[in-house]
Formats: structure tokens, sequence, C-alpha cells
């Protein structure tokens, strides 16, 4: 059962704070709170989204298909595990982490997740070659949004 004095207290906590939305999970149910409704939705003063518990969480890699849909063997997407801004460098003057055509290790980051002012670095969970890097540098990104395509070693 869900709490609505607490749901309504988070509500009013992202209304008056500085950040764009926020996303817990709470005796098995996800809440997700944003200011900005999410691009395909209907225009709305705040968008509230609570969802059943999800089977199984969206893994951070995935075998990547075509634009066809068919499998592309080999290739594996590699997605973001949160809400955040993507971000390819550690510091705007510096290199990316990895570009088109890097040759990445197991464990090596591929790129910083920004969410609430926090660094989170994402690392590769496979030996391969970056083939696409799916976003820019400084988008907003979704849980489960695919960032990069890897072809395994």
């Amino acid at each position: 059962m869900l709490d609505l004095e607490f749901l309504r207290g988070l509500i009013e906590a992202v209304d008056e704070s500085g950040i764009d939305s926020i996303e817990i999970t709470r005796a098995g149910t996800r809440i997700r709170i944003g200011k900005t409704p999410p691009p395909a939705a209907v225009p709305a003063a705040q968008h509230i989204a609570v969802a059943a518990p999800a089977a199984e969480p969206t893994p951070a890699a995935s075998e990547a298909t075509n634009g066809d849909g068919a499998s592309d063997p080999g290739w594996v997407e590699v997605h973001s595990p949160m809400v955040g801004t993507f971000y390819r460098a550690p510091a705007p003057e510096a290199p990316p982490y990895v570009d088109v055509g890097t040759r990445v290790s197991k464990g090596q980051t591929l790129c910083i997740l920004e969410a609430m002012k926090l660094m989170n670095e994402m690392e590769a969970e496979l030996d391969g070659v970056v083939k696409e890097i799916l976003v820019q540098n400084g988008d907003p990104v979704e849980y489960g949004q695919a960032l990069f395509r890897i072809e395994a070693a």
C-alpha cells in the first residue's frame, strides 16, 4: 500500500528543489516524479508515474539489433543503469573516455552518468570494440536507454 502523505511529500520536495526528477523504489513499487514530462507525453505541470515492480531489471548490456529489429550477432548494447546526464569525458576540456573504434576491456570506464550531482563512472562489462555511441555529450538519459553498441571481442 502506498502512503499518500509520503507521495505528497515527495512531490512537494521535487517541486521546491532544483532537481528535475526523482525515482525511488519502496516496498516493491517504483515511483518516478518529474517536473518535465517525457518527450512523447502530453504536456502537464507535473509528471507522476507509479509502476508495478518489474519482473526483471533491465540488464546493463544486451544483444544489439539492427534497424530492422533483427539481431546483430556479436554486437552488444550497453544500457544506462539510471536516469541522469551522459558525459563522455571526466571534464569539459578532457578527451573522451572512448570513441567509435576504441578497443575496451571489461572494467574500463566508458562514460560518466551524473545523477543528483553525483558523478557515476560506467564501466564496460565485456571486452570489445566500440561500434556506436548512441547519445551526445550532455544529453539526459533514461533508465534502460541504449548508450553504446560494442562488438564483443
